[in-house]
């Protein structure tokens, strides 16, 4: 069983950083395929960014060379740094992790919600204008 927490979120103006982490606890995650989700009011929940144990990384065109995905294996800790935000980032952010994406070679942003095992309770975000 594996426990994700989310941190780090909260209320910023337009162009603004955050960095969410996430702390991730109760079995070998290294492995896993590891990701970042969010939803906004209304709408589905959405891919962000996910990154595989080879430090591969996929994002989704709406964050590319905004945010970047991390992962300190020490620490067993998932990361989001968002830079530029737009008021269009505004959401609940999710951390998301998959033993068997990674084994399949498919660990990317395109997985939708079906395919990723274990989830955090989200930590939100919202970007002012």
């Amino acid at each position: 069983q594996v426990e994700l927490v989310e941190s780090g979120g909260g209320s910023v103006q337009a162009g603004g950083s955050l960095r969410l982490s996430c702390a991730v606890s109760g079995s070998t995650s290294d492995t896993y395929c590891m990701g970042w989700f969010r939803q906004a009011p209304g709408l589905e929940r959405e891919g962000v960014a996910a990154t595989a144990s080879d430090s591969s990384t996929s994002y989704a065109d709406s964050v590319k060379g905004r945010f970047t995905i991390s992962k300190d294996n020490a620490t067993n800790t998932l990361y989001l740094q968002m830079n530029s935000l737009k008021p269009d980032d505004t959401a609940m952010y999710y951390c998301a992790a998959d033993p068997s994406l990674a084994d399949l070679g498919i660990c990317s942003v395109k997985i939708g919600t079906a395919g990723w095992d274990y989830w955090g309770q989200g930590t939100q975000v919202i970007v002012s204008s």
